[in-house]
């Protein structure tokens, strides 16, 4: 059990002592934090936040903190209740919030919530205001106003749906070529909140939904990381159903992954190259994803004539690279789409519909479809961080050992080969160090992981 506190938020599992998981006592510290850098952040008297949740055991508790250390500060709380990470990030910029925070722990499992916080344009903060409100939690600088001055808490509903019409609205999504499809898919949401959006979704789209753990009543059926080992029993009722393909979704709903109609994985790190194939067919422009994906985006963005390029990992950044650059699509490798004609966030939903969309004018299989992309095969491993393990000093060894290789720093060590590469970095978000290869075939890629895996336990012993 841990406390993880980073620029990306905070994040823990629910219960134990203060400062090493995520009790209440931290709950409040680190929402009076960012109410205070909200507060330092802006001249206006008046600040008003919106607050959603996914389905989590813990996460009504949460939610309610969080609220009421806001309201404490004098800032007023739109609680949207059950929702989405995109759903909240959208609400910002349709309610003209000044900020966001997602109570989610994303893809962990049950036991660990999270607050994920948003800045007045529905994105994710940048590493220095992360970094600041680090700083004010370490130093309790917190200001809390007087009775006269509390902020209110309102609730509102249908968030949901608002965001639901915002997708339809969107010029490459389909609706009459998919509603003419007669689709018929299956939906795993893993008992959260994917539950309630994705279905609803697909009912406006004229596609038939046959539900697999779509209550959201926060029992993780299975491991709620989108990964193959976690997905048989969808893979198997997709085949009994007939269904045309399966679609995942991670608890707050920011990542996608696919099921092809033979049962097989359709590729988490396809879902954004399916997309991007689409997007780009319609749009001239340039694609971004982080050095932890697959290389089948660059060379799909180089067939439509574009130009791919590669972040750090996390969303700030391939968010800020693909502002830079203007890339017209992007995301992240692990099912996470980012369209910015919607809005700079990963959004399943808008992946469903451009993927649908995508899918109804291919005239081809899911699976057929997937068999058109350039074969990449990949391994995601990872290895517990224990206080002995240096992975400073792990990171520099590799780095120096291979450096005649094509060697890329900005975030952990990526070693390019041929027709290969391994990616190596400390996870943000759980104590762990990731392993990351891709190969032409999956025991390459399995054999460069463990390849790895021995050269780093060799250097930490």
């Amino acid at each position: 059990m841990s406390l993880i506190k980073s620029i990306s938020g905070i994040r823990g599992t629910i219960g134990g002592k203060v400062s090493d998981n995520l009790t209440p006592i931290d709950t409040v510290k680190f929402a009076a934090a960012y109410g205070m850098w909200l507060k330092n952040h802006t001249n206006k008297k008046e600040l008003t936040v919106i607050l959603g949740r996914d389905a989590r055991i813990s996460g009504k508790m949460v939610s309610s903190l969080v609220a009421n250390t806001l309201v404490g500060l004098g800032i007023n709380v739109t609680d949207i209740g059950l929702s989405t990470t995109p759903t909240v990030e959208l609400a910002v910029t349709l309610d003209g919030a000044d900020g966001g925070i997602i109570i989610t722990a994303s893809h962990n499992p049950k036991q660990w919530n999270a607050l994920k916080l948003l800045n007045n344009k529905g994105e994710f903060l940048n590493a220095k205001d992360g970094e600041t409100i680090l700083s004010i939690a370490e130093n309790d600088a917190y200001l809390f106003s007087e009775v006269d001055d509390l902020g209110n808490y309102d609730r509102k509903k249908n968030y949901i749906k608002k965001h639901i019409q915002e997708v339809l609205k969107l010029k490459l999504v389909d609706i009459k070529a998919i509603k003419k499809a007669n689709f018929k898919v299956v939906v795993d949401a893993v008992n959260s909140t994917g539950g309630i959006a994705i279905p609803a979704l697909l009912k406006e789209l004229g596609v038939e939904c046959v539900e697999l753990y779509c209550e959201p009543n926060g029992e993780f059926p299975h491991n709620p990381e989108p990964l193959k080992e976690h997905l048989g029993v969808i893979s198997e009722l997709v085949v009994k159903e007939k269904a045309d393909f399966g679609i995942v979704v991670d608890p707050d709903v920011d990542r996608l992954a696919l099921v092809c109609e033979d049962g097989s994985m359709f590729g988490e790190e396809y879902t954004l190259v399916a997309c991007a194939d689409y997007v780009l067919s319609k749009t001239k422009g340039d694609t971004v994803s982080n050095l932890s994906s697959s290389r089948a985006l660059r060379d799909i963005t180089e067939k439509h004539g574009g130009k791919y390029q590669a972040s750090a990992v996390g969303e700030v950044n391939v968010v800020e690279l693909m502002k830079s650059t203007n890339a017209i699509i992007g995301g992240e490798g692990n099912g996470g789409i980012i369209y910015p004609e919607s809005h700079y966030g990963r959004d399943s939903l808008v992946g469903v519909a451009l993927f649908l969309s995508h899918l109804a004018h291919s005239k081809m299989s899911c699976k057929q479809l997937r068999d058109s992309y350039p074969n990449y095969f990949m391994s995601k491993n990872k290895i517990e961080l224990t206080p002995q393990i240096n992975v400073d000093l792990i990171l520099e060894t590799i780095a120096s050992k291979y450096k005649n290789e094509d060697v890329i720093t900005i975030d952990g060590v990526k070693i390019n080969f041929k027709s290969e590469w391994v990616h190596l970095r400390k996870s943000n978000t759980e104590p762990i160090i990731r392993i990351y290869t891709e190969s032409i075939s999956q025991k390459n890629a399995d054999d460069l992981a463990q390849r790895f895996i021995v050269e780093i336990k060799n250097i930490s012993i």
